[in-house]
């Protein structure tokens, strides 16, 4: 086997040698990310490649995984078309190509992904103006709270509350006017 690589001319030697290095790096780096242990690249640069252009997004242009995912296109391209372009120029043209192509693949997928994430976490601003249903009921003008359920981004919370006019029974339909002490909700009856 090794006698066969040895013969090999230089430039499909090299595209072999980067195909089986880049692979074996590739399948390290997709365990560790089953495994649950990617969290980083382990690779500081001293520069920024950041192409969320200003967003909150992941993905870093110049990273070691998309050196892998370059790696891998440009090699497997250059062994796959070696024996039917001829010219060396063309072939590497081709192979930088289809690395180029790896990497917007990979930060395509990424971008969808990323569009899958949603932020469910819980402000209580987001509940003014909305229309809640008391749950205990709320004494009149501010003399004690009571507890209204409402329903922000999909979720029930249940959220003291208090009123600027007569009692609220149990049941009844309310509005989120304001937001009083930043857990305290002021409401109105509808």
């Amino acid at each position: 086997m090794l006698e066969l690589f040895q013969n090999l001319d230089p430039t499909l030697k090299a595209f072999w040698s980067v195909a089986l290095v880049s692979s074996l790096i590739f399948l390290i780096q997709t365990i560790m990310t089953f495994v649950g242990m990617d969290a980083a690249d382990g690779v500081s640069a001293d520069f920024h490649g950041d192409a969320s252009h200003g967003g909150d997004g992941p993905f870093q242009l110049f990273s070691f995984r998309n050196l892998i995912n370059f790696l891998l296109g440009f090699s497997w391209t250059g062994i796959t078309f070696y024996g039917t372009i001829s010219s060396k120029v063309v072939l590497m043209v081709i192979a930088v190509m289809a690395g180029v192509g790896m990497v917007a693949l990979f930060a395509y997928l990424i971008s969808l992904l990323h569009g899958l994430a949603e932020d469910n976490s819980f402000n209580i601003a987001d509940t003014v103006g909305l229309t809640a249903q008391v749950y205990l009921f709320i004494p009149a003008t501010k003399s004690g709270k009571g507890i209204i359920q409402v329903s922000v981004k999909g979720s029930v919370h249940e959220l003291d509350a208090v009123t600027a006019g007569d009692r609220i029974e149990t049941g009844a339909m309310v509005r989120v006017t304001a937001v009083v002490d930043n857990n305290l909700l002021m409401v109105e009856k509808i």
